[in-house]
């Protein structure tokens, strides 16, 4: 038991591991993606290239907030590992079905197991801080 409430439960330290593995591996994309439009690869508007990279690094600094806040304990989190899941979720199940198993896999079973973890009554209950000074409820 921590001084301002119940202690930080495991499912919880999953689902933050899991945001902040998603938020790391966008920013390696973030990164290739980069590193390619810096090189010359092909693209068929560099303005809307340069727009992609910003949302890859936006999305990732985000992800990374997301999980340290859930970590955290605050409440706003959850609606927002829920939303990153179901994107991970409409990436995942095309790449799993259109023939790349592993890759799907990779994306589809942290994204089923962060959700189920998420209405979890002990994740609920510890990520309930609002920010203020005060209770939740």
């Amino acid at each position: 038991m921590t001084p301002s409430g119940p202690a930080r439960p495991r499912a919880l330290t999953v689902i933050a591991l899991i945001v902040a593995v998603e938020a790391t591996g966008l920013l390696i994309a973030a990164c290739w993606y980069g590193y390619q439009l810096v090189t010359g690869a092909p693209v068929l508007s560099f303005w809307g290239a340069v727009f992609t990279l910003g949302l890859l690094l936006a999305f990732s600094v985000w992800l990374y907030a997301v999980g340290h806040f859930l970590f955290r304990g605050y409440r706003w989190t959850r609606a927002a590992a829920l939303v990153a899941q179901l994107i991970v979720l409409t990436i995942g199940f095309p790449t799993l079905t259109g023939g790349l198993v592993w890759a799907g896999l990779a994306m589809v079973v942290p994204a089923l197991t962060a959700i189920v973890l998420l209405f979890d009554k002990r994740v609920i209950t510890y990520a309930s801080r609002t920010g203020g000074s005060s209770p939740a409820l």
